[in-house]
């Protein structure tokens, strides 16, 4: 069942949460690169946004984005299995994409892992296209499948 969550700006404590839920649930199989300290740069910098929301006073999904001056990057999105096909990852990149419009933005662009079918779909769905694919991507061993979305409004 769908239901709406609060979006919210990560805080410095919960670096810790958002980088061990990256290492399970995105990074598996690889070595552990979004450690907290740098989850903390993100949430602390001014070129990034770290959004969350919560469920039970634990984060239910987070994503991470970079702002550049016209593209920016969705560096991590993920939901814990638990809130999957409720919502929250759509909330999560529809706020983002609205907030990037609001910057300026003419594009954001993701990675995912090549074999990850599930994230493709979801993708597809918030109308990212297919870019390419990046041979070696993840720490020289995984491909990673590149796409984008244009969230500016037209002139």
């Amino acid at each position: 069942m769908s239901e709406i969550a609060l979006v919210t700006l990560a805080r410095t404590a919960d670096a810790l949460e958002i980088a061990e839920m990256s290492r399970d649930l995105i990074e598996h199989g690889l070595t552990w690169a979004w450690t907290p300290a740098r989850i903390q740069r993100f949430i602390t910098s001014r070129e990034s946004s770290v959004i969350v929301t919560r469920r039970e006073r634990r984060i239910a999904a987070f994503a991470l984005m970079h702002f550049g001056d016209e593209t920016a990057h969705l560096n991590l999105l993920a939901v814990a299995p638990a809130y999957r096909r409720q919502g929250l990852g759509r909330q999560l990149v529809e706020w983002l994409c609205a907030t990037a419009i609001e910057a300026g933005i003419v594009r954001i662009n993701l990675e995912l892992r090549a074999n990850n079918a599930a994230a493709l779909a979801f993708y597809g769905t918030l109308r990212f296209e297919r870019q390419g694919i990046e041979h070696a991507y993840y720490q020289g061993r995984e491909a990673a499948l590149r796409m984008s979305r244009r969230v500016a409004k037209n002139p």
